[in-house]
């Protein structure tokens, strides 16, 4: 794991060719937090997660690791600044073994020894993929590949972990599983940035959150606060008021 890390977005802009997606997003993870961005289908969550991860071109603003400004970075460069990135509908290389999927995450390292020692860790962490490490990743069950996608991003020892609609397409019983090692992750040391469209789910695992609307950070707070917020009851949990 790479050293405790402070990721910090001002007024980011982004977007696919020349429509625009993100208009002037502000946002902070600091060490060891857990931080949920909420929001509707399309309200730009997801890039977010691929502008931060370097799969998408920053159009204005800035971001920073540790005060390095990383607006420019490349992804390798963020990989190896100690963010790595589990996107949305897991991504695996499906024809290719789950061992093969979990050592593509440490592709920049060259520490065999502790890539075998952190491939047995996340063996322990996720047991069902010691059980399937020859099988192709593609074979799995949608909660089995989210925890090779975990696994994969784990590879890579970082500091900031970047998760893309956790619970897209599972079980309630499945996601509660995952929450459970997200939390022991964080503990470890790792903080996450998590986009949920599943927002109690969101805020019950997060200490604070960021509502995004049509690309704008439009409320911010501890994850109790937003949770008991009329208006976000009403627009995202379809209750009334707490």
């Amino acid at each position: 794991m790479n050293e405790a890390l402070k990721l910090d977005v001002r007024n980011l802009q982004a977007g696919y060719g020349d429509v625009q997606v993100l208009w002037d997003v502000s946002l902070d993870v600091a060490a060891g937090e857990i931080v949920a961005i909420i929001g509707s289908n399309g309200a730009g969550k997801s890039t977010i997660m691929r502008t931060l991860s370097g799969l998408l071109p920053v159009k204005g603003g800035t971001f920073s690791i540790d005060g390095r400004p990383m607006a420019d970075a490349s992804a390798a460069d963020l990989v190896r600044a100690g963010i790595a990135h589990v996107p949305e509908g897991r991504r695996l290389f499906s024809a290719m073994s789950v061992r093969d999927n979990l050592l593509m995450g440490a592709y920049l390292r060259e520490d065999k020894a502790e890539i075998a020692a952190d491939l047995e860790s996340v063996y322990q962490m996720f047991p069902i993929l010691a059980d399937r490490r020859g099988q192709d990743a593609g074979t799995m069950s949608g909660g089995e590949q989210q925890m090779c996608a975990i696994g994969r991003g784990l590879m890579s020892r970082p500091s900031l972990l970047l998760i893309d609609e956790l619970s897209l397409g599972l079980a309630p019983r499945i996601v509660d599983q995952l929450s459970d090692r997200l939390r022991e992750i964080n503990a470890k040391g790792v903080a996450i940035l998590l986009v949920e469209q599943d927002v109690i789910a969101g805020l019950e695992l997060a200490n604070r959150g960021f509502i995004v609307d049509r690309g704008r950070v439009t409320l911010s707070g501890p994850a109790k606060d937003l949770q008991g917020n009329a208006a976000v009851r009403e627009a995202y949990m379809g209750l009334g008021a707490a």
